[in-house]
């Protein structure tokens, strides 16, 4: 299918979602401003529900006159089509996995850099909230959307089916990736190859021996049940799963100032209670995870910086080389704010 006819058959499937909501709610008074936002997890999942919340504040807050409709489970296309109907004004938002827009954006790639964030939560939150996290979502203005909040989303941990005992067990083995440069020299900075596969294949990836091992976010891997098919897990911790809300800005800029305000502090207020319900999740994860037949070893804090400074500047340097002197920028006021947050 061509890039038209896909665009063609996305836009069919947005309209056709606003029409039957619009009817559903035709005995409600209609909001001055309604935004659709779509978004690729479950009705269940954390993403969701906190938008929800959001939605909730944000209708409370301007007393009706703005509605968000949240479209899960990529009703409203993959991430791409999504992104993309953003940026063209077919759908008024989206809330993106940051690794899924490095294309679209090269610069928030910095997020896959490996122990980017402090271990800390609360010091994690503060990069999202300070200098950092509003440089980064700044730097979505010149692909023509409004990035409006960071969200975590979980943490990476390595699993293998050899052991990973210590910095030196990495060297030879293959670990399937993302298709990320940054991702790839992470892996070579430990003496490991990366292989960028698809997420469908993983797991008979990982039964087949094509990979070793693969990182992923605890309830990712009990989820996909990718324990069943390693017989190692080490919870790192390594790596930042972060989310992006993406507002298409006509839309944006048609709402008053301190509806705005309104919409951005909806986003920051609800974190705390995102944040636990995450680690609710983890938690339950772990707890599955171990009554599994895999080996469940949980990263020292001495383990945790070795390997940081392993991987951290090789990564650093694919990372600029993507992203240029806007990457180059970023990883100034990052390394400043991280400096500052320890």
């Amino acid at each position: 299918m061509n890039t038209l006819n896909r665009f063609a058959k996305f836009t069919r499937g947005v309209l056709l979602a606003g029409v039957t909501v619009t009817l559903a709610a035709s005995a409600v008074e209609a909001a001055d401003y309604t935004a659709k936002i779509g978004h690729l997890e479950s009705d269940q999942q954390s993403r969701h529900i906190h938008l929800q919340k959001v939605g909730e504040l944000v209708k409370e807050r301007t007393k009706g006159a703005v509605e968000f409709q949240i479209f899960p489970s990529g009703q409203l296309g993959n991430q791409r089509e999504m992104t993309e109907a953003v940026q063209l004004g077919v759908l008024e938002a989206t809330m993106s996995p940051a690794a899924f827009i490095g294309g679209f954006n090269p610069a928030v790639s910095i997020l896959d850099i490996p122990f980017l964030l402090p271990a800390d939560p609360d010091k994690a939150q503060l990069l999202r909230e300070g200098d950092f996290g509003n440089a980064l979502l700044a730097s979505f203005s010149s692909k023509g959307v409004v990035g409006v909040a960071l969200w975590p989303n979980g943490m990476k941990n390595f699993t293998s089916n050899k052991p990973l005992d210590s910095l030196d067990d990495f060297t030879g083995q293959k670990f399937r990736v993302m298709d990320s440069k940054i991702l790839i020299e992470q892996f070579d900075a430990l003496g490991a190859s990366a292989i960028a596969l698809p997420f469908g294949e993983l797991y008979t990836s990982l039964q087949t021996g094509v990979v070793d091992g693969q990182e992923n976010p605890l309830d990712t891997i009990q989820r996909m049940k990718f324990n069943e098919v390693q017989k190692y897990l080490v919870v790192s911790e390594h790596g930042a799963m972060e989310d992006v809300a993406l507002f298409n800005p006509t839309w944006w800029n048609s709402l008053p100032e301190e509806y705005q305000v309104i919409v951005t502090e909806a986003f920051a207020e609800v974190v705390p209670e995102l944040r636990a319900h995450k680690a609710k999740a983890v938690a339950e994860a772990l707890a599955a995870i171990k009554e599994s037949d895999i080996n469940v070893r949980v990263a020292s804090d001495e383990e945790k910086a070795a390997l940081r400074e392993k991987m951290y500047d090789q990564a650093k340097v694919a990372y600029i080389e993507r992203a240029g002197d806007t990457g180059k920028e970023l990883i100034a006021v990052y390394e400043e704010a991280y400096s500052e947050a320890q």
